[in-house]
């Protein structure tokens, strides 16, 4: 067995379904050109689950030796198998940095972590969630095109012209479109389940709000399909009501 056989059975990432309905790419290792295979043969594996999946990439639990990597790269080689990046799980800062310098959301790092059992120990606290950071609502008036990625920080995205096939809109909080809907829509993306999405015209390829989602094929059985509609989530389902 050659040396590179051995690397591959030693996995530097792990694939997990989230509890929020998308898919946590959790990175174990920094060597891109080993991801890029073992990804390839998961692909081969699975090909119906890398077509556009949406995808959180977690850089939490990186170790320090791992911690430099090319976030740029890392984000083109996942959408080159299928997986398109919606946000950034991190705790260090150069990742934080990173990823505002691509535009692109950043989670809060996971509360799971490795632990030794000592049953006389108190159990920790557990953290105290981050305030919001309160941000002036973002207007986009001109058209949103297939690839093109549109995130509002921290407060609510208003956009006043047609959002195409293959666009993405994200927002911290409410998403309102003034125009036909045909790309994905992903609201309260940090986990704000009051958060709503309001469109003219319902023709999304995905709706998501607090990670619970409707894709395509689910909404267009729905009586809203090419109306105007909000969509407010109730418990884990997403209801799509007329205006």
């Amino acid at each position: 067995m050659s040396q590179a056989d051995q690397l591959d059975q030693d996995p530097a990432f792990q694939l997990k379904g989230s509890m929020l309905a998308l898919t946590v790419l959790e990175l174990l290792h920094s060597d891109l050109e080993r991801l890029d295979r073992q990804l390839a043969t998961k692909v081969r594996q699975a090909p119906q689950f890398f077509s556009n999946t949406p995808l959180v990439l977690a850089l939490d639990r990186l170790p320090e030796e791992h911690a430099e990597i090319d976030l740029d790269a890392l984000l083109k080689l996942c959408r080159k198998h299928g997986l398109r990046t919606l946000a950034l799980r991190a705790k260090l800062a150069l990742h934080v940095h990173a990823a505002r310098q691509l535009d692109l959301a950043v989670l809060p790092p996971s509360g799971a972590r490795a632990r030794t059992l000592n049953p006389t120990a108190p159990a920790p606290e557990p953290p105290k969630p981050a305030e919001p950071e309160h941000r002036p609502t973002r207007l986009i008036t001109s058209p949103i095109r297939g690839g093109q990625q549109v995130y509002a920080q921290g407060g609510d995205l208003i956009v006043t012209a047609p959002v195409s096939p293959g666009a993405e809109l994200l927002a911290d909080g409410n998403i309102h479109v003034y125009a036909p809907l045909r790309g994905r829509a992903l609201a309260g993306i940090k986990g704000d389940a009051t958060a709503r999405i309001f469109c003219h015209e319902l023709g999304a390829e995905m709706l998501s709000i607090a990670g619970r989602y409707k894709v395509a094929e689910d909404l267009r059985r729905d009586p809203g399909w090419g109306r105007n509609v909000q969509v407010s989530l109730s418990g884990d389902v997403l209801n799509i009501t007329r205006l």
